[in-house]
C-alpha cells in the first residue's frame, strides 16, 4: 500500500473563525481532543517533527484552527475543547469554530478523536464520540499518553474506554507521543482513509 511521506509535513495557515476557513480540496484528517490531552505532542509524533506543532504548557492554547500540509493530505487541528481557563465567550467561539468546521462541504476522511487513557471518557469525549457517530463521519479514537501506565493497564482502559465511548475495540489505537507505541498503526489508518 502507498504510504504517505510525512518528511514533507509543513504548517499551512491558521483561521479564527469559519468563513476564514479555505475550501477543501484534498484528502483532510481532523484531530479532535480536550485542551490537555497532548493533541500537539501527538501531531508532531506523527509528522516526525520536534516543534512544527506548538506544544504550550497551558492547556487550550490552539485557539484556532491550524492547517498542516503533509504529501497532499490536510491535518486539521481543531482547537482543544472544555479545560482551558478562558471566557465564556471564548469557549463559544471555539464550539462555533468546530461546529462550523463540520458543518461545512469538507472531504472528512478520518477524525481521529483523542482521550486521555488515564482517566475515563469524559462527558466532552462522549460527546464528541456520538456527534461523529450521528454525523456518520469516518473516526477513530487515539488513546493518548499511554506510555504513563502499564501494558496490562493499557488493555484494561482501552476496553473500558471503549465500552464508554459505545465503540468497538477495533476503533481504538493506544498512543504514546513519548514512546512512538500506536503511531504507526495511527499512520496506517490515516493511509487507508486517505489514499
Amino acid at each position: 500500500m502507498a504510504s504517505i511521506n510525512y518528511q514533507t509535513a509543513r504548517f499551512e495557515a491558521s483561521y479564527g473563525t469559519v468563513a476564514q476557513l479555505p475550501p477543501s480540496t484534498t484528502p483532510e484528517v481532523a484531530v479532535s481532543g480536550r485542551s490537555n490531552v497532548g493533541k500537539s505532542s501527538l501531531l508532531n509524533k506523527l509528522f516526525n517533527r520536534k516543534n512544527l506543532v506548538k506544544v504550550s504548557s497551558t492547556p487550550g492554547k490552539t485557539a484556532n484552527i491550524n492547517f498542516f500540509e503533509v504529501d497532499g493530505i490536510r491535518f486539521v487541528d481543531l482547537p482543544g475543547y472544555g479545560f482551558a481557563k478562558v471566557s465564556q465567550k471564548e469557549k463559544q467561539r471555539w464550539a462555533d469554530l468546530i461546529s462550523g468546521y463540520f458543518a461545512q462541504e469538507r472531504s472528512f476522511n478520518l477524525v481521529i478523536a483523542l482521550v486521555d487513557i488515564r482517566h475515563d471518557a469524559q462527558k466532552l469525549d462522549l460527546e464528541m464520540v456520538e456527534f461523529l457517530r450521528q454525523s456518520e463521519l469516518p473516526f477513530v479514537v487515539a488513546l493518548t499518553k499511554a506510555d504513563k501506565l502499564g501494558r496490562s493497564k493499557q488493555a484494561q482502559q482501552a476496553a473500558t474506554i471503549a465500552r464508554q465511548l459505545g465503540i468497538e475495540r477495533e476503533q481504538i489505537v493506544v498512543t504514546s507521543s513519548e514512546t512512538g507505541q500506536g503511531i504507526e498503526d495511527l499512520r496506517r489508518r490515516i493511509a487507508e482513509a486517505c489514499l
